[in-house]
């Protein structure tokens, strides 16, 4: 099966395509430090840096195999943490119309549309059912689902909506996770790596032990350094009201003499410094520096491989550009998990 991918970002969605055997020809994203990233993990793709907009053909050959267009139309819009711009006005919602318009480009037998899971309830279901009614006038059957990434094997709370539309009129039965009685902990997704400290750049460290779980061993593979253990380094006071707060718990546990420089620190998220439960999956990994995801037992910010690990990247995934957008890729990005399993479901239909 051929893949296409639009809005790319550093290749979370490719790398489960990837993983279920399909063959990514084509992959467009307008950062260039995403598609660096993109390129140098998927060398076998053609990565054009442009905004789609500006794309008017696809050149590829199908071979007789059938054709899956698939991405995530940037979403800013549709998150629930966005009340500003979450509505008909925000010219980053109407994207999708792009996507429509490549549609008819490629003519793909199959479309995978991702976005958070805002999507469905944003302006009462205007949005979602503005998508579902081109995906209907260009001859396709879209469903839509609401999926957990905790329950497909991947150690985070990660909600995603999908829409998959077949153009041979199946009507497709998403996938049901495995891992729904028993989630991979944050635990066991980063036991076998080192430990760091607070502003740690190291390149290249030793793992700390074997790889003892399967999740481990699965995104370690043959690999006998890990790379990219890149942390943030944090102020002084930050990291001492890190030390006030327990696993799975957050800012409230600090005192409240060291939030003084907050207006109004009750105010504050809930996962604003989230210090993550070694014995449950993570909550979302997005900005994970702006909240401030605190490792479970260090008192530090989470690295890039560390991050990485829980969206269930492997090890040997590299990311380009600066920290902090190394750190937006890793955040940004649908876990491979997760998508390995969709687009598993879709070859199954092919057979």
């Amino acid at each position: 099966m051929i893949g296409i991918e639009l809005f790319a970002g550093a290749g979370g969605m490719a790398t489960g395509a990837e993983a279920a055997g399909i063959d990514i020809h084509i992959a467009v994203e307008s950062n260039p430090f995403a598609a660096q990233t993109y390129l140098f993990n998927h060398k076998k793709t053609t990565v054009v840096v442009d905004e789609i907009q500006n794309i008017k053909e696809f050149s590829f050959s199908r071979d007789g195999e059938q054709v899956v267009l698939f991405g995530g139309p940037p979403c800013q819009g549709y998150s629930y943490l966005n009340r500003k711009t979450r509505n008909k006005n925000n010219p980053r919602n109407w994207l999708f119309k792009e996507f429509m318009r490549t549609i008819k480009l490629i003519d793909p037998d199959w479309i995978v549309i991702e976005n958070v899971p805002g999507l469905k309830k944003m302006d009462n279901g205007y949005f979602l059912e503005a998508i579902c009614n081109d995906l209907h006038d260009n001859g396709y059957t879209p469903n839509f689902k609401i999926l957990n990434s905790a329950n497909f094997g991947v150690p985070q709370y990660r909600e995603r909506i999908f829409i998959v539309a077949s153009k041979h009129g199946i009507a497709f039965d998403f996938p049901v996770g495995k891992y729904q009685s028993k989630h991979i902990t944050v635990g066991e997704a980063l036991s076998d790596l080192p430990p760091l400290y607070n502003g740690a750049m190291e390149d290249k460290l030793k793992y700390k032990e074997k790889a003892r779980n399967s999740y481990a061993k699965l995104l370690r593979g043959n690999k006998k350094v890990v790379t990219q253990n890149y942390v943030t380094r944090n102020s002084s006071l930050i990291i001492e009201r890190y030390k006030y707060i327990r696993q799975g718990s957050n800012w409230q546990d600090i005192p409240a003499e060291l939030m003084s420089n907050y207006k109004d620190f009750t105010r504050c998220h809930s996962n604003i410094y989230r210090r993550l439960s070694n014995d449950k999956p993570s909550v979302i990994i997005a900005n994970y520096r702006k909240s401030m995801l605190i490792h479970p037992i260090e008192d530090r910010g989470l690295s890039v491989r560390e991050a990485a690990r829980l969206q269930s990247f492997p090890d040997s995934y590299i990311f380009f550009g600066s920290l902090d957008q190394k750190q937006q890729q890793v955040g940004n990005a649908v876990p491979p998990l997760l998508a390995k399993a969709i687009f598993n479901k879709i070859i199954e239909y092919t057979k």
